[in-house]
């Protein structure tokens, strides 16, 4: 008598799902006060099936999969306010059809990650934080020239405390560009660059192609095609040729 090879039993090995509150968040800017999201007529591939399964929320079922629901089939809807769906721990088969299934996942809403949204708003806060510690440290000369780059020749007109109101918003509103600008040692130059010019000490050509020297009338540099003058010149204070004109820019300027 030949002995029958004893036949193990096929473990399905399932995701490991953490039971817990979720919410979910809808993608773009603009939010509707009610969106209601497909609930029925919803096809998910199953790879090791091989074919493709209906699913459907029913809030009486364990299951979002139609071929795994036994008795009555109540339909629920699914319906996001404000822009925003919280599903409590307790209604598993939502957050299995929302997180891993649903066609509209990170395409039309995403799951909320308290963990990492935590993070990223730290993250903002500390650069906030650096950039109002930063223009609370800046002097005014600094704080003028890095103001220019986005209020332009109006921050000669303004004053001291006009001048520090104005960084502290910039620098509450984009703490990133204006951490980016306060360590960008080009602004500096650029802004004696304008100063020189508005002094009349350097002239810049109606056409805004080149620099001369006011006393002398001398050309001092060509600008390069489709590049800021002032930029350009700021650049140029650096060569060899320039440096000694901004040393002289300097004293003129004091």
């Amino acid at each position: 008598m030949k002995n029958k090879t004893k036949k193990e039993p096929v473990v399905v090995k399932e995701t490991r799902w953490e039971i817990k509150d979720r919410i979910y968040r809808l993608l773009g800017k603009r939010k509707p006060v009610v969106k209601i999201m497909k609930a029925k007529n919803i096809f998910w591939f199953d790879k090791e099936l091989g074919y493709e399964r209906e699913m459907k929320y029913c809030e009486n079922q364990k299951s979002p999969f139609v071929d795994e629901m036994k008795g009555p089939q109540r339909l629920s809807q699914i319906i996001f306010r404000d822009g925003i769906l919280s599903v409590p721990a307790n209604k598993v088969t939502l957050q299995k059809l929302l997180s891993l299934y649903h066609p509209g996942v990170n395409k039309l809403y995403y799951e909320v990650d308290a963990e990492k949204e935590a993070e990223s708003d730290l993250d903002i806060f500390e650069i906030e934080i650096d950039a109002m510690q930063a223009a609370m440290n800046m002097e005014v000369e600094q704080a003028e020239a890095l103001l220019r780059t986005e209020l332009g020749n109006k921050v000669s007109e303004m004053k001291s405390k006009e001048l520090k109101r104005d960084l502290y918003i910039f620098a509450k509103q984009q703490p990133e560009l204006f951490l980016e600008l306060a360590n960008d040692e080009n602004i500096q130059i650029r802004n004696k660059g304008i100063k020189a010019v508005e002094a009349n000490i350097i002239k810049l050509s109606e056409d805004n192609r080149s620099f001369i020297w006011v006393s002398n009338n001398r050309k001092l540099l060509d600008v390069p095609f489709d590049e800021n003058p002032y930029s350009a010149l700021a650049q140029w204070f650096k060569t060899d040729d320039g440096v000694e004109v901004y040393k002289s820019v300097e004293k003129q300027l004091k």
